[in-house]
């Protein structure tokens, strides 16, 4: 009977989620944003990637900031965070940082870097009746 270990593994999934979400809202109270963006999006949350995106761009400086952010990222956390920003450009509200941060993409990455990336076709098709 394998019951009570898939419990033992579901329970013990289930703690590390909330150690994460605690790690992720102490990083965001000290400011430390680009641990916080690493952990938001390693957690798959575009929300909360959202969230620290305006609580930089709020700070002085916050678009130097973002960039800074933006560009230290992995590869892999870039193609996550344009697959969020198609969906934050879609809403007058979000828009704005949506824009931003692909600015800070299209600005410091070469072309042929963002055409390797995985989506980007369907990002720049979502994003044209937006933009």
């Amino acid at each position: 009977d394998v019951t009570e270990m898939e419990e033992k593994e579901a329970q013990a999934k289930q703690e590390e989620q909330i150690m994460k979400e605690q790690e992720l809202s102490n990083l965001l109270h000290e400011k430390r944003y680009l641990k916080a963006l690493g952990l938001a999006i390693s957690l798959d949350r575009p929300h909360t990637v959202l969230t620290v995106v305006k609580a930089i761009l709020k700070e002085p400086e916050g678009r130097r900031r973002l960039e800074e952010n933006i560009v230290r990222l992995r590869k892999d956390q870039k193609e996550a965070v344009l697959a969020f920003l198609v969906t934050w450009n879609t809403n007058s509200r979000n828009c704005h940082e949506a824009q931003t941060v692909m600015e800070t993409l299209l600005k410091h990455e070469a072309p042929d870097n963002l055409l390797q990336f995985s989506g980007i076709k369907s990002a720049v098709e979502s994003l044209l009746p937006y933009t």
